[in-house]
């Protein structure tokens, strides 16, 4: 049976992105209320194919980030979570209903994401969930419509734990909690703001100590602190210098690898900014998520 989504990559993929685009199909399911086992075929692509497919099938001549063509229709006013028989007669030989085709352009996504400020993978699953929801059938041309579809839109971005807090917000954040310093020795103050897959912001500045060691860093800080509350699951962390970039130490990246070994590190200083993902800074990192849960504490 064919279930979920069949996605394609005509350009390079992005690393971990289907596993996440994955569980926004089954939430866009569920918030919609359908039992009945269906797919959609999902191409991601580049803004010249985009522009191609726009020109023939809509006669707009520019590049779109998302196209998508309903093959099962709901019945004028009703979307899909309406229609359970409809779904039951339209599946096929794969034992489940085909809901149609999206196309996505890579380019527009990665030019989305700057612009508002978050991560491609946020917008990548933004714009497939928007997607999904037109292929049930819903749309946003008419105000009333439009409230209804973000709605839903709403509570499947929530349901997934994606954030819509820009990188400048947690910058400015990370700002905030750098004014309150603790820092004699070395003068060097760091803030940093900590988000949370369910939205929250944790903040911690370096506080520093006359023995040295028992100095703590701002991104612990901050990272204990959720932790402490029962956070366990992050998205991205911003930290904040004033005269150089503060990329985290290793002890920094290795308390991070144990709860989030896959999260945006974004670093501020003067008007400059940058980004990198704890890979990027921990390769091969020694955590849970590489294993040593089955081993460590075994005799």
């Amino acid at each position: 049976m064919t279930t979920g989504l069949l996605i394609d990559w005509s350009v390079q993929e992005v690393p971990g992105a289907e596993d996440g685009l994955q569980k926004a199909f089954a939430a866009c399911m569920e918030a919609e209320g359908i039992r009945v086992p269906a797919y959609a075929q999902l191409l991601i692509t580049d803004d010249e194919n985009i522009h191609q497919l726009n020109r023939e099938y809509r006669n707009v001549d520019r590049a779109t980030d998302v196209l998508s063509f309903p093959s099962t229709a709901a019945h004028p006013g009703h979307t899909l979570g309406n229609h359970e028989n409809l779904l039951k007669r339209e599946m096929d030989e794969t034992g489940a209903c085909f809901l149609g085709d999206i196309i996505i352009s890579l380019e527009r996504t990665y030019e989305q994401a700057k612009e508002y400020g978050h991560s491609p993978q946020r917008e990548l699953t933004y714009l497939t969930v928007h997607a999904l929801f037109h292929l049930m059938g819903y749309d946003h041309m008419e105000e009333a419509d439009k409230r209804s579809m973000r709605a839903m839109e709403e509570k499947v971005m929530e349901s997934l734990g994606v954030t819509r807090v820009t990188d400048q917000e947690l910058i400015e954040r990370a700002k905030q909690a750098m004014q309150f310093a603790y820092v004699p020795y070395s003068h060097y103050r760091v803030g940093a703001a900590l988000l949370s897959k369910d939205g929250r912001i944790f903040t911690g500045c370096n506080i520093e100590n006359g023995s040295y060691g028992a100095t703590n860093c701002a991104e612990r800080t901050a990272l204990f602190k959720a932790v402490s509350e029962g956070v366990r699951e992050f998205a991205a962390i911003a930290i904040t210098a004033e005269k150089s970039a503060p990329w985290p130490c290793g002890i920094c990246r290795q308390a991070l690898n144990e709860f989030a070994p896959d999260i945006r590190v974004i670093v501020a200083w003067q008007d400059q900014v940058m980004e990198a993902t704890l890979p990027d800074l921990l390769p091969h990192g020694f955590g849970p998520n590489n294993g040593t849960l089955d081993y460590l504490g075994k005799e």
